[in-house]
């Protein structure tokens, strides 16, 4: 691995393990908003491979935010997980049927959610 490659893997872990819960899933948030806009592009210009490889990692992160889901916390936890379920049901519409805006859709419900916690996280920074 040369230097160049190593530093910003190095930069990235580094932001990762001194990052509060919050600010994780604030990127997790950003990496599934990443990678559904390079599912969009993919989709768009009939790279139906990298399309579905791009969405295939935007649907495991939100597997992943809904699995980590705290349900004692009661019904902001089930709201999360109707939405969760929505946005995994529009984006396996949107592989089928090859609809790059089901992906902006759901890009934009998650990128509201990245919002809000964001928020939360500077909340918790702040004390």
């Amino acid at each position: 691995m040369s230097n160049l490659t190593a530093t910003p893997n190095a930069y990235r872990q580094g932001a990762v393990l001194a990052a509060t819960p919050a600010e994780l899933v604030v990127m997790l948030y950003d990496g599934a908003r990443r990678f559904l806009r390079q599912a969009n592009v993919a989709m768009r210009e009939g790279q139906v491979e990298r399309a579905h490889n791009m969405l295939r990692r935007a649907e495991l992160i939100v597997a992943h935010l809904d699995g980590i889901l705290d349900f004692e916390q009661g019904e902001v936890a089930e709201r999360l997980h109707a939405i969760y379920q929505f946005c995994l049901a529009h984006l396996n519409r949107a592989r089928h049927n090859q609809d790059a805006g089901k992906l902006e859709e759901v890009s934009d419900m998650l990128g509201e959610l990245r919002e809000a916690w964001a928020q939360v996280a500077e909340e918790i920074a702040r004390g």
